[in-house]
């Protein structure tokens, strides 16, 4: 496992400007460097280009001066190659100007409208990471020509159209087959749509380094590499099962115990030493039966202990609360001695969130806690629909800025945030946050949510008892249980994955499997 950084656009134009203007490398070497890099995929997908017929569609600024180049070595490498370019030349940037007019030298006719043809690739060179307003006109119908041409499709840096923070489409945008991108990551590539409308991916070296930072790092980062047991907490050789950490689970309803089980069972395969589990009396059976491991307290309907709910949350070393809990009344007792009382770390779940966004006690509650128990962590993880309700935005506004909500709720509350989504973030409500790039659609299953709380709890009471953050292994949780899906995913495949199989994916990571992206 490596991290890596998905930067932003305005971070991206800070590091090319300060490797130009501060370091001295001028911007027709990098643009001659991107234009290698370029070629250099294509060949690595494609094999031998000579012959190809290659139409390159450039816009005015540093991108289409990009294509421009790329244009010109593909001409050297022997395809046959046409190159149009939809802005006037006088409007193009300086290192632009200077490309097109290489191209006159080699002979090349510039053509200044979409030239018909049929061509076996098509190089995307209209817009870079600036875009910041819709595609209309001309240049939505040259977006739609490109679509339609049947060719191969090479996006220079980002697909046209794409949003290069929100992975959005702006209008409309190019469906690229290989976008070959600069330097870093751009988070709209790992964002949806724009992940689906990027194709395959890949990022190449052009001189624009971590020196460029300037002490400025990239806000967001993310986790490559292939998922092994270097994703779960040390174990101390000489520790008990006390070192490890003893997590509460307040879960499960009548008719809702196999959440419970999910949950805890995860905790337990993610290296929590003990795990208790406050729960109805309907679901001992299905509890004892299939997880014998885990501790009980029941509870009957509409006759819950407080004085054995407090003696359980000062057991713990940590706190998961909600999956399948129901909205009951027994559930608001329970979460109500939680918030106010409880000096533990905390995780809200499912039908915790639900109570959460309900009961403006309960969110007073959660507002303080911070301030009363300063030293103790609240996580929150919440799928879209929960994290509607909780910040009273749409889904389509949380679709429009997957980051921005989650982290002004994690700023308002002064907690984590794991925002669940095809893309899973997790925020602080400050720098840095986490984007999850691993994982597949089979996980978008009933149960997988409750195997990452309980993953999550995991890490939370082991981070506890070793006296760390737990924060920080928060964004490894997210990820071993992407992991833990793909490891599923070679094993049953997407379609018929149930949640039980990300718990086998588990056990598979904290020994000798692997699985991840790549």
């Amino acid at each position: 496992m490596e991290q890596c950084f998905l930067v932003s656009a305005g971070e991206m134009k800070q590091y090319d400007r300060y490797t130009t203007d501060c370091l001295g490398i001028p911007a027709l070497v990098l643009m001659e460097r991107a234009a290698l890099a370029t070629v250099q995929a294509m060949r690595e997908e494609l094999g031998d280009l000579s012959g190809k017929r290659i139409l390159a569609v450039c816009g005015g600024g540093n991108n289409g001066g990009d294509g421009a180049a790329v244009s010109r070595l593909l001409l050297d490498a022997g395809s046959l190659v046409e190159v149009c370019c939809i802005a006037e030349e006088e409007t193009c940037s300086p290192e632009t100007k200077r490309q097109l007019q290489i191209l006159r030298e080699y002979g090349k006719e510039i053509f200044p409208i979409f030239p018909a043809g049929e061509y076996d690739i098509i190089i995307d060179a209209l817009f870079g990471v600036g875009l910041s307003r819709d595609v209309g006109g001309v240049y939505a119908e040259w977006i739609e020509k490109i679509n339609r041409c049947g060719a191969y499709v090479v996006s220079v840096d980002i697909p046209s159209g794409i949003h290069a923070d929100s992975g959005r489409t702006m209008g409309c945008s190019v469906n690229a087959d290989l976008t070959v991108t600069y330097a870093f990551m751009k988070r709209g590539l790992f964002l949806y749509p724009g992940r689906t409308h990027a194709g395959k991916t890949v990022c190449k070296d052009i001189g624009i380094t971590d020196r460029s930072f300037a002490g400025c790092p990239p806000a967001c980062f993310t986790y490559t590499g292939r998922g092994d047991a270097s994703l779960f907490p040390v174990r101390t050789p000489e520790g008990n099962k006390g070192t490890f950490g003893k997590l509460l689970i307040a879960a499960g309803s009548v008719g809702m115990g196999g959440a419970c089980l999910l949950c805890a069972e995860s905790a337990y395969r993610a290296g929590a030493g003990m795990v208790k589990a406050v729960t109805p009396q309907d679901n001992r059976t299905i509890l004892q039966t299939a997880l014998p491991e885990a501790l009980l307290l029941t509870y009957e309907e509409n006759n819950v202990s407080s004085d054995k709910i407090r003696e359980a949350w000062e057991w713990s070393d940590g706190i998961v609360a909600g999956p399948g809990m129901g909205m009951g009344e027994d559930a608001r007792t329970i979460l109500r001695m939680l918030l106010e009382e409880a000096d533990r770390s905390v995780i809200l779940d499912a039908d915790a969130l639900n109570l959460l966004s309900a009961e403006p006690a309960l969110w007073e509650l959660a507002s303080k806690r911070a301030e009363v128990f300063p030293d103790k962590t609240l996580i929150l993880t919440p799928h879209q629909k929960e994290l509607a309700r909780l910040t009273g935005k749409t889904i389509w506004e949380l679709k429009r800025e997957p980051l921005k909500y989650a982290n002004e709720l994690a700023d308002k509350l002064h907690c984590v945030v794991v925002s669940k989504d095809a893309v899973t973030a997790v925020c602080t409500g400050k720098e840095p946050f986490f984007l999850n790039t691993a994982g597949n659609s089979g996980m978008a299953t009933a149960g997988s949510g409750d195997v990452l709380a309980g993953i999550l709890g995991g890490f939370l009471v082991q981070s506890q008892m070793a006296g760390e953050n737990p924060v920080k292994w928060v964004s490894k949780g997210v990820y071993l249980h992407a992991c833990a899906g793909d490891r599923a995913r070679e094993r049953v495949g997407e379609s018929a994955m149930l949640a039980g199989d990300l718990i086998k994916g588990l056990t598979d990571l904290s020994g000798k499997g692997i699985c991840g992206n790549e």
